[in-house]
């Protein structure tokens, strides 16, 4: 391994990289970013069990945002910190380790710089690809984080049955859209909400939901579920919070259960805002259980083996949107839903 280390030399390459330049209040602008130059070694410190990553794909998922602000209290994350380079889950190949269970040219997902090269001291985190056939976009994707979400929020939290009524919340994103498919899989009813007519068109034709609807046209979202449910809901998973939370809890079913995976509606607030109706929790004995998706990563290869199974078997897989970190080759991911934590403009 050390022979393999000292085979990247101390090449000093250029980096370029995307920082914070200040901690975020509000809504996120163009300007609170910055894509700057820097140098990096490919080697890694003698004696050390790091790896340098090349990166090639990184993904832009909403968890971001909330470490684009300062915290008071800590959170599950710590908050990014102003003047350093951003990081998030990316695809990446290794060119250079000290690491025994790491060999340079194997690729890798886990969390990365946004930048091209990525020095990782502990590359514990790190998940080696298992199917390099596959593409390897497919792993800030369906085979990777949004996917690990849905499978542990759908299977392991929701606990769904067949014939059971679901309900995703931002459908068309990268986690709810691997939900609705997860649904029909187990013999499910499942509706989704997005927020505009194409996502809409996309969930029913491309991803199997059985129906869908566009919430911006909805004047009354009871009366909306109302329709799509009629019978109530059994599974809800939590995308979003807010007012689409509060007309959920009215239509959910004796012993619904509400996966709360995100809530994408709040993270911009200043001030985030409080949930009625919660008495429906008591009323209908609801389990309403977050998670978090780092408590799973113990069941990640389990998990590859299944969702790679279902792809190669179902043709069902995410498609997401790519758009080149300007002056390099590292790609950055763009959802279908444009991510609140990296305005579009900095990307194209």
């Amino acid at each position: 391994m050390a022979a393999a280390a000292a085979a990247a030399g101390t090449e000093e390459v250029p980096n370029r990289r995307v920082i914070l330049k200040r901690h975020v209040t509000g809504f996120p602008a163009e300007d609170d970013m910055e894509v700057v130059a820097g140098a990096a070694r490919l080697a890694v410190p003698p004696g050390s069990a790091a790896v340098v990553l090349k990166n090639l794909y990184l993904s832009c998922d909403p968890y971001m945002r909330g470490r684009m602000s300062k915290h008071d209290r800590p959170s599950y994350v710590p908050d990014f910190v102003p003047g350093e380079v951003l990081a998030g889950h990316g695809v990446s190949k290794v060119v250079a380790s000290g690491h025994p269970d790491f060999k340079v040219g194997d690729h890798v997902w886990g969390i990365t710089g946004w930048e091209e090269y990525t020095l990782i001291p502990n590359p514990g985190s790190l998940s080696k690809i298992n199917h390099p056939e596959m593409p390897l976009s497919y792993y800030t994707g369906a085979l990777g984080m949004p996917g690990l979400s849905a499978y542990a929020g759908f299977y392991d939290v929701a606990k769904p049955k067949k014939g059971d009524y679901v309900f995703v919340s931002a459908a068309a994103g990268a986690v709810g859209q691997i939900v609705g498919q997860l649904a029909k899989f187990t013999g499910c009813y499942v509706v989704g909400s997005a927020g505009s007519d194409e996502k809409v068109n996309l969930l029913k034709t491309k991803f199997g939901f059985d129906e869908a609807f566009n919430y911006k046209k909805e004047q009354d979202l009871n009366a909306a579920l109302q329709r799509y449910f009629p019978e109530g809901i059994d599974i809800y998973f939590e995308n979003v919070g807010g007012t689409m939370l509060e007309a959920v809890l009215l239509n959910m079913r004796v012993h619904g259960r509400i996966t709360v995976c995100g809530m994408i509606s709040q993270y911009n607030l200043e001030q985030p805002e409080g949930v009625r109706n919660l008495l429906s929790l008591i009323t209908k004995r609801v389990r309403m259980e977050g998670f978090l998706v780092s408590d799973y990563l113990g069941e990640y290869h389990r998990f590859e083996e299944e969702m790679h199974s279902l792809g190669s078997s179902q043709g069902a897989m995410l498609a997401s949107n790519w758009s080149p970190l300007p002056g390099s080759n590292v790609m950055l991911r763009r959802f279908q839903q444009p991510c609140s934590a990296c305005p579009i403009h900095l990307v194209i």
